[in-house]
């Protein structure tokens, strides 16, 4: 079996194989979703294969919704050349259970992969195409925290973002530019309405996104680029909306055991791929089963029956609290804060890091003890339910085989979320943070794992970064083994605003980082032993 339109219709194999068909027509249905297109996504790998794919899915079978999703890529286009064009855009979802259990489908909602790129000039026109039609109701996104930002840590535009603001909306590489672009578009079609839904885990997502597009587009006003009618257009929340939303599922890399099993089966041509961007990624995805979409209901030219399949429809107070509640107290923060100690005792699989006396106990620390005191209740769901299964259920399943390295990617990019909100909350409510334990060690964790150095002296490579070169340049001169090699380097890291969200020195933090950071540069063990010596205090 080929994962296409043609051998789906060989469903006696598919079902023998254990594998649910949809009940539609993958075919006919890319044929009208690109002649009436309704929804759009930008960032087409696995989290919203399996995850935005799974509801659309979900709507399509029930027959709530009879469009698919125009699937457009803004970064890595190897993607679409091997993931979506050879298998159809096609894709097979494997939910993986804690008790070994699997769940295999084909989702054949994705009904067109678009490359966003202004310079290829069918591909530009179809995107207008797409973002003019007046039917069109939603974008949505999933291009990770880097992707909605315009400046690096020291304030600057980052190069591209300089070049899409200087040459105008038709040459533009951007994320942010190319979004820009196509509003520019449809308002020029007749200031058509329109929602942006940001479907990343960043804290105000909605509220980056429309950010960035209306700076975007003042710039490009103040250049003559636009009329100041188009930045009153993206101004108005009645023409375009900027939903905020909290997003949850687990979706680890592609397994090679799944890859495996389902070319077993007799799926052919299963294998994973790492593309050029260094993007891994599969024709089937991988991920957990508990998912938890909250979406603030603001969608000024209508929308699908989203809450038909599980996405919990509410106000931007309830979207707000519940995304604070997952990013800086119950999920991502107990992720950050053990992803890196994972890597440095030797725990290839997050799940096995959950066992460790060490790190079972931090994460109990930075979520229980640190953050859940300072959430405030969603209402619609219940923080202390939330982490119990986070931290019981969902990261002790061994199945998913989740890698601590990809925990560790971007951290950087995350930190001001995960921790600095939670500092900021002991600053307000105490003046001071100095009585926090978990989230220092977690800091102090992250910056000794940027030498790249194991607790019993082994090299590894570091996860992907935007910041590392930067950070492991600041790092250089420190060494392992010789904690007076810390003089003064962490100082410009832990003050800097724009990392942390707040200066952690003036937070009460950090000395009692630097602290811990020297205490785990004192040879093999140390790393170990300091976390145990500061957990025991407790």
């Amino acid at each position: 079996m080929k994962l296409n339109y043609k051998d789906l219709k060989d469903v006696q194999a598919w079902t023998a194989a254990g594998i649910e068909l949809p009940p539609y027509d993958p075919e006919a249905l890319a044929a009208q979703t690109q002649a009436d297109p309704r929804w759009a996504h930008f960032g087409i790998g696995n989290i919203f294969r399996i995850f935005v794919g799974g509801i659309a899915d979900r709507l399509l079978r029930e027959g709530l919704m009879d469009r698919g999703i125009t699937c457009i890529e803004t970064f890595d286009f190897d993607v679409v050349d091997k993931i979506y064009v050879p298998y159809d855009n096609l894709a097979l979802a494997v939910i993986l259970k804690a008790d070994g259990s699997v769940e295999k489908r084909v989702l054949g909602g994705l009904s067109e992969a678009i490359k966003a790129r202004s310079a290829d000039p069918e591909a530009w026109a179809r995107m207008k195409a797409v973002f003019t039609h007046p039917g069109f109701q939603l974008a949505t996104f999933t291009i990770t925290e880097k992707g909605y930002a315009l400046r690096n840590a020291d304030g600057e535009y980052f190069g591209y973002v300089r070049a899409d603001l200087e040459n105008g909306p038709e040459k533009v590489t951007g994320a942010m530019g190319i979004v820009t672009a196509m509003l520019h578009a449809r308002y020029q079609a007749g200031k058509l309405p329109l929602a942006l839904v940001s479907m990343d885990n960043v804290a105000r997502n909605g509220e980056k996104l429309r950010n960035s597009v209306l700076e975007t587009a003042r710039v490009w006003q103040e250049k003559g680029f636009v009329d100041a009618g188009f930045v009153d257009y993206v101004s108005d929340e009645t023409k375009v909306s900027f939903p905020w939303t909290m997003i949850d599922k687990i979706t680890p890399r592609p397994s090679m055991d799944v890859a495996n099993g389902l070319e077993k089966d007799g799926v052919e041509n299963m294998q994973p791929v790492i593309t050029s961007k260094r993007t891994y990624i599969a024709p089937f995805v991988n991920a957990e089963g508990p998912q938890y979409l909250v979406v603030e209901d603001n969608f000024p030219n209508g929308r699908p029956p989203l809450e038909k399949a599980g996405v919990y429809m509410a106000d931007r107070t309830t979207v707000n609290r519940s995304e604070r509640m997952k990013v800086t107290a119950c999920l991502n923060p107990i992720h950050t804060a053990l992803g890196p100690y994972d890597v440095m005792l030797g725990h290839e699989l997050f799940a096995d890091g959950m066992s460790d006396p060490e790190l079972s106990r931090l994460a109990d620390q930075v979520g229980y003890a640190e953050g859940l005191p300072v959430v405030e209740d969603p209402g619609i769901l219940s923080p202390k339910a939330f982490i119990d299964e986070v931290i019981h259920e969902r990261f002790p399943n061994a199945y998913l085989g989740d890698t601590s390295q990809r925990i560790c990617t971007d951290i950087s990019q995350g930190v001001a979320f995960r921790f600095g909100e939670t500092i900021k909350a002991y600053v307000a409510r105490e003046g001071s943070a100095a009585r926090l334990t978990g989230i220092p060690l977690a800091i102090a964790g992250w910056l000794r794992y940027l030498l790249a150095v194991d607790d019993a002296g082994n090299a590894y490579p570091l996860a992907p970064d935007p910041m590392a070169a930067e950070l492991t340049e600041q790092l250089s001169s420190i060494r392992v083994g010789e904690p007076g090699s810390c003089e003064g380097q962490l100082r410009p890291i832990l003050a800097n605003v724009n990392i942390w969200g707040v200066d952690l020195y003036a937070a009460g933090l950090g000395e009692k980082i630097e602290a811990i950071f020297r205490e785990e540069l004192d040879g093999p063990g140390a790393v170990r032993a300091t976390l145990k010596r500061h957990l025991d205090a407790l």
